[in-house]
């Protein structure tokens, strides 16, 4: 019975750590999600700028530590009418042999502007 366990025990182990290791991928996938949904609401409304997305962004962000480091945020792609956002962060490793891979998300949402009433925008 013991010669058993020591054999099964780590494989048990490791594989509650495997789950462990994805829920924390999908947790870092879902904050980089809700920080890039924070970083274009900052930045698409009139007279938003990308410099108050990226700082929307960034104190997001600083609320989870380790559990989600930021990685990079890019605003590529934004003009007059739309404005895109991506954010990538690096999730927590919990198996040192196993390196995750960083989460990318990103948004894309109008711009505000003003139309008078009945007016043409």
């Amino acid at each position: 019975m013991t010669i058993s366990l020591a054999i099964v025990f780590p494989a048990v182990l490791t594989i509650v750590l495997l789950v462990v290791q994805a829920a924390l991928w999908w947790y870092a996938s879902e904050v980089a999600l809700t920080a890039a949904r924070e970083g274009a609401d900052a930045g698409r409304i009139m007279g938003g700028t990308q410099a108050a997305a990226d700082q929307r962004v960034t104190d997001f962000l600083g609320r989870f530590g380790s559990l989600a480091r930021p990685a990079g945020t890019d605003m590529g792609g934004t003009d007059g009418t739309t404005f895109h956002i991506s954010v990538t962060v690096k999730p927590l490793n919990v198996l040192p042999m196993l390196t995750m891979p960083d989460v990318t998300r990103y948004v894309d949402a109008p711009r505000e502007k003003f139309v008078p009433q009945g007016g043409q925008p």
